[in-house]
């Protein structure tokens, strides 16, 4: 992925500081609702926000928890709302699916926010892989915040 300004976006939750535990709140054996994200430094010229949650660390590889594409530029990412047009998850379904690893490791969730030149014109049917191809050469600035959770 190409990024054309290659300035980082700061990237924060008022629920969980980097590299510490995601609440239960947001998980599956909470009420499995997005946390709120704030979103700092965005660049003149950002015409839409990108999310992607992801888990690094599941068995099988990289599963997508989340991804939101065409978010109004905007601060802030309120709990529990969809402002963009959400894609398949991992299990293929259109909407937040919060951490949920097996017992009993620690798994890292990257939340990631993209700042693009443009809006994409993607399928809903579109997953991340899909998602990343269409942002290349349109991201102006990127960032993230690592959550981690464990059952």
């Amino acid at each position: 992925m190409e990024t054309v300004l290659n300035k980082p976006l700061i990237v924060e939750s008022p629920a969980f500081a980097n590299n510490e535990l995601i609440p239960a709140k947001y998980t599956c054996v909470g009420s499995d609702i997005n946390p709120a994200l704030v979103i700092k430094d965005i660049p003149y010229g950002t015409k839409s926000l990108v999310l992607i949650i992801d888990d690094p660390d599941a068995p099988n590889g990289i599963f997508t928890h989340w991804i939101m594409w065409n978010i109004p530029v905007m601060t802030t990412i309120d709990e529990n709302s969809a402002s963009g047009i959400q894609g398949k998850n991992g299990k293929n379904q259109n909407k937040y699916m919060g951490p949920c690893p097996p017992p009993p490791d620690v798994h890292h969730y990257n939340f990631k926010i993209y700042a693009l030149d443009t809006k994409l014109n993607l399928s809903v049917a579109s997953d991340e892989n899909a998602l990343i191809k269409a942002m290349d050469k349109h991201i102006l600035a990127s960032g993230g915040l690592i959550g981690l959770f464990k059952k």
